[in-house]
């Protein structure tokens, strides 16, 4: 059988590997958005609607923040990955070095920042000023959880190039579930109200950290073998070296995840300039839309460690299965999150807030729910192998034409108020995904993908 689509259903170890790698991830991911449904879900029950839309405002705020660094995880898994397959232990142990050093260098330019930060981007909301109020409150909690939350990107990105899906699925969990248990302690028992929320997520973060160096820790004896003495013994000449490498190569991801934030942010803003229930609604909404990103990233860190791994080893019969098999399973998953937004998308929403205003604006925008996922696959999937092959100026370059179709189909359907938000978010998704499907079939067909883009 040569033909790759026909191998890849056929082959049940391929398969094996995929869910080895994706079902932890997903298990874990999984509890991102339900800790994101719990923080809702407990400030929905509050007295008034403006609560939910600070919690909503201030998290999207420190969220944009936080993941315009999302490059930190990006390329670590990317370059790890491909130290992994070319069997390199010292540069996989120099990159997760360089990653924690980057990590800490804009926690604390964060920090120094933080303040004004705040207070710019209220300045661009029309929200009223009792939201303004408690975003701004929980922001300021959470952005004392930079540190842990930045290196938490780095040894997420080294453990999953490691191929090992297993100890990040514990750090990711460990974090969501303290996040929960702390988020109920503080809100519901000692009615500590938004900062308990906020509090409750910079004890978490920090509590994946210490558990994700425990698993990195035992990853390193394993699989570099050299003690950290040996490695600083290197000079730190060639460490900083390789951070100013790291850092040309991560610029591309940067800006690629600064049109994505600026997406997300404009659609929590823009919403709450339509009322605070149209801003609450968005966030019970957006929260779903989190559910299946979350989960179809599972798949996407299977396809940047399998795909870095075969780039790395320089092996395209690997590359072609494992991205045809990665297919097939994040069809599956979106086909099944389809069919619960289109028969249960009321239930569910009823389930995260019970004030009737913001229900029955959710249930209005239920339909564009319902079609999401299986218009978004195709973005995270090959977010996913672009990801692993470290090619971050075609992922800059894909997102900044799904922004500008974002912008341009918003203002073009205006009158439709928050309608016109959740097309151009549709749009966003169709052309992010579509964009770097015909980058990948054109590198494929000159025999380009197959080499990283820094090798």
């Amino acid at each position: 059988m040569h033909n790759p689509v026909i191998r890849s259903l056929m082959d049940l170890s391929l398969h094996k590997r995929i869910l080895a790698l994706a079902i932890p991830m997903v298990l874990s991911n999984i509890t991102v958005p339900l800790l994101g449904l719990v923080d809702t879900a407990v400030v929905g029950h509050l007295e008034h609607s403006w609560y939910l839309g600070g919690v909503a405002l201030g998290s999207t705020m420190i969220s944009m923040v936080f993941w315009l660094f999302g490059f930190l995880r990006m390329s670590t898994t990317g370059l790890s990955a491909q130290a992994k397959g070319a069997q390199n232990p010292r540069k996989l142990a120099l990159i997760l070095l360089q990653g924690i050093f980057m990590a800490l260098s804009f926690a604390v330019l964060f920090l120094i920042l933080h303040r004004g930060i705040i207070s710019l981007a209220l300045g661009f909301s029309d929200a009223s000023e009792q939201v303004q109020l408690y975003a701004s409150q929980y922001f300021a909690i959470r952005a004392w959880s930079a540190p842990a939350a930045m290196v938490n990107f780095v040894l997420l990105g080294w453990l999953l190039g490691n191929q090992d899906a297993k100890a990040p699925m514990w750090m990711v969990i460990a974090t969501n579930v303290t996040n929960i248990v702390l988020d109920v302690l503080f809100v519901v028992v000692l009615d500590f109200g938004v900062s308990g929320v906020a509090s409750a997520s910079v004890i978490a973060d920090f509590t994946g950290t210490f558990v994700g160096l425990y698993f990195c820790r035992k990853a390193w004896q394993k699989s570099v073998q050299l003690t950290l003495h040996q490695m600083l013994s290197l000079g730190t000449s060639k460490l900083f070296a390789g951070v100013l490498r790291f850092i040309r190569l991560n610029r591309d991801i940067f800006l690629r995840s600064l049109f994505l934030q600026a997406v997300l942010a404009f659609m929590t803003f823009q919403g709450a300039s339509f009322g605070d229930d149209v801003v609450a609604a968005n966030a019970v909404l957006m929260s779903l839309v989190l559910m299946v990103s979350y989960a179809m990233d599972g798949f996407a860190y299977a396809i940047e460690a399998m795909v870095g791994k075969a780039i790395g080893a320089k092996n395209k019969a690997e590359l072609a299965l494992s991205i045809w098999g990665s297919f097939i399973w994040g069809f599956i998953v979106c086909c099944g999150f389809a069919l619960l937004f289109g028969a249960g998308g009321s239930l569910v929403v009823a389930l995260i807030s019970d004030i009737d205003s913001v229900r029955i604006t959710a249930d209005e925008y239920l339909p564009w729910l319902a079609i999401m996922p299986l218009v978004s696959m195709w973005c995270y999937l090959f977010d996913g192998i672009f990801i692993g092959a470290t090619r971050g100026k075609e992922m800059r370059n894909s997102m900044f034409l799904a922004a500008i179709t974002f912008f341009v189909l918003y203002f073009s359907f205006a009158s439709l108020q928050n309608h016109s938000l959740w097309i151009a978010m549709l749009g966003f998704m169709a052309m992010r995904g579509g964009a770097l499907g015909w980058i990948f079939i054109k590198l494929w067909k000159k025999g380009q993908f197959l080499t990283s883009a820094h090798s």
